[in-house]
């Protein structure tokens, strides 16, 4: 139980498209969490004292309604598809819904980043091909795609039809992201991650893991920008900067002004706690120094390339994975199954470890 601004928090309610990563954070650090989740896996489950579940976003302002009224719940904390909703019924622990709603469009951070004088990929000329096409809203990289005529602009569109768009010069490099955590016009670094996408298929830039530390030449420039645009987004708490790490300079991609998908392997990394430091944010404390990596830590989450039914409960092999279906699940190929885990004292060990829970859970699936 703790006190924010004056106020004892003890029930906080975690809520967005997912949040497992999230709520077992804050059960974690001494909080009783309660969660509204799309998925519900196991692991989420039993991290919290009770849940909910929601089909289309639109239902989810009166899921966290009817909890908060049942639980009485002290603070809510958003995570994707919550963060920029207005009228909740318990004070919200984060970033305003109004800043937040700024940086869901990618169009608005694209200049946004401009006017920091911080490398954006810039913006493609009409009838300039190939291009990266990128949706105004959304997250997770699953609608990205390479277009090299107006013909591929078109079939998009037919399978995204009324959603805008902005096309992108195309930027070679390994995908990553800082993690800050920022209040009142303040932000420190927590962690550089390499993000790990699919690269393959029709979803190839949706994310599919993460890895920290990221050691690479670039590091420090991102850290700088990063905490630049932390520092004066106006973002309260955990958020983070994704960016393009390329041969002779590094390009800001987005920013998510929400809990990162990469905490996993960011509290593996480091012993940090995220909720932690999340809430001392929202009463205007931040870290004095980055913290130092004890480990390498790597998250995976596995695709499957075959629809089938799920009989095996994979909650024995915790805490190896996380994102625990609950039995019996049916899956359609190319679907998510579980989130593996790997660490060790340098990169090589901790995706031996990786590989190692990769095989142990594949026999259990197949």
């Amino acid at each position: 139980m703790r006190k924010n601004g004056g106020r004892t928090l003890k029930r906080i309610l975690v809520a967005g498209f997912s949040t497992r990563h999230v709520a077992c954070s804050a059960q974690k650090a001494g909080y009783e969490v309660y969660a509204i989740d799309h998925f519900c896996d196991a692991d989420l489950r039993k991290a919290v004292i009770a849940y909910d579940r929601f089909d289309e976003l639109a239902s989810l302002p009166i899921k966290i309604g009817e909890m908060c009224r049942r639980y009485s719940i002290d603070a809510i904390i958003p995570t994707s598809g919550a963060e920029n909703l207005t009228g909740l019924p318990a004070p919200v622990l984060g970033s305003s819904p109004a800043v937040a709603a700024r940086y869901l469009d990618k169009g608005y951070t694209q200049k946004w980043f401009e006017s920091l004088q911080i490398p954006v990929p810039p913006l493609v000329r009409p009838g300039e091909f190939p291009a990266m096409l990128k949706p105004l809203k959304g997250s997770g990289g699953w609608r990205n795609t390479i277009v090299h005529s107006d013909d591929d602009i078109s079939a998009w569109k037919d399978l995204f039809p009324d959603e805008p768009f902005i096309l992108q010069r195309i930027v070679d490099g390994i995908p990553a992201s800082v993690c800050c955590v920022a209040a009142g016009g303040k932000a420190r670094a927590l962690a550089v991650n390499q993000q790990i996408m699919r690269g393959c298929g029709p979803y190839r830039f949706g994310f599919c893991g993460s890895v920290t530390p990221f050691d690479t030449p670039g590091k420090d420039e991102m850290i700088r920008y990063a905490e630049l645009a932390a520092a004066r987004s106006g973002c309260i708490g955990v958020l983070g900067i994704d960016f393009m790490v390329c041969s002779d300079a590094v390009y800001a991609i987005e920013l998510n002004p929400r809990f990162v998908a990469t905490l996993d392997t960011i509290e593996s990394a480091t012993g940090i706690n995220l909720v932690d430091l999340h809430i001392n944010a929202c009463r205007g404390i931040i870290p004095e120094s980055i913290p130092v990596p004890v480990q390498y830590a790597v998250r995976r989450i596995l695709f499957t390339d075959r629809s089938f039914t799920l009989t095996q409960d994979l909650s024995p092999l915790q805490p190896h994975v996380a994102d625990v279906p609950v039995t019996p699940a049916e899956f359609e190929e190319g679907g998510a199954v579980i989130s593996v885990f790997g660490s060790g004292s340098d990169l090589i060990h901790a995706e031996e470890t990786l590989d190692n829970t990769i095989r142990l859970v594949n026999q259990y699936i197949q």
